[in-house]
C-alpha cells in the first residue's frame, strides 16, 4: 500500500519530505501563492485559480486571500460561502462546506494529527479524518477544527473556539474545548 493510500483508508502514513505525493502539495501551494498574489479586485483570475486548485467550489462562493491548503482537491465549497481573510485548510482528507457557510478571519480547519507516540512522531507519522461543515453555518474569528468533527445545520461556532467534538444542527457552541451553550431556533 502508498503512502497516499495509507493516508487515505485514514492509516498512519509518512509524510516527510520525499514522501511519494510531495508533488501534489507543492502543486497546490504553487496556486496558493499564485492565488495571494493576485489584486484584490481581479475576482476573475481568483474564481480560475480555485477552480483548478479545490475540488469543487460552489456558484457565489468567495475565499480572500490570504489562502493557503495541503492539496486543494480534498476540499469541497458548497455555494453562496464567504470565506474570510486568512482561511487555512490542511486537507489531507475531505473538507467539505455546505451551501452559505461564512467563516470568520484566521480560520483553520486540520483533518491531519500526529500519534501520541514520540517514536511514531519521529517518523513524520501522520494520520486524516474528514471534516463535515452543513449548510448555513457560521464560523466566528479564529476558529480552531480538528481532525472527524462534523457540524450540523444551522450551526454557529463563536470566535476562538476549538471545536474537537461534533456541533450538533441548529446549535451555538463556543469555548476551548468548544460546547453548545444554546440552540439557535
Amino acid at each position: 500500500m502508498t503512502e497516499k493510500e495509507k493516508r487515505d483508508t485514514g492509516e498512519l502514513y509518512y509524510a516527510g519530505a520525499d514522501s511519494d505525493f510531495l508533488d501534489e502539495v507543492i502543486k497546490a501551494k504553487n496556486l496558493c501563492y499564485q492565488y495571494n498574489q493576485l489584486p484584490p479586485m481581479d475576482f476573475k483570475a481568483q474564481r480560475e485559480i480555485l477552480e483548478r486548485l479545490l475540488g469543487k467550489i460552489g456558484e457565489d462562493s468567495v475565499i480572500y486571500p490570504p489562502f493557503w491548503c495541503d492539496y486543494g482537491y480534498n476540499i469541497e465549497m458548497g455555494k453562496g460561502c464567504l470565506a474570510n481573510h486568512g482561511l487555512t485548510v490542511l486537507d489531507g482528507a475531505k473538507v467539505r462546506f455546505g451551501d452559505y457557510v461564512l467563516i470568520g478571519p484566521g480560520c483553520y480547519f486540520h483533518t491531519a494529527g500526529h500519534p501520541i507516540d514520540p517514536d511514531q512522531r519521529k517518523q513524520w507519522l501522520v494520520y486524516t479524518k474528514p471534516i463535515t461543515v452543513g449548510n448555513n453555518v457560521w464560523f466566528g474569528a479564529g476558529v480552531h477544527v480538528l481532525p472527524g468533527v462534523t457540524i450540523g445545520d444551522n450551526a454557529v461556532i463563536g470566535a476562538g473556539s476549538i471545536v474537537t467534538k461534533d456541533i450538533p444542527a441548529d446549535s451555538v457552541a463556543v469555548g476551548n474545548p468548544c460546547k453548545v451553550v444554546k440552540k439557535v431556533k
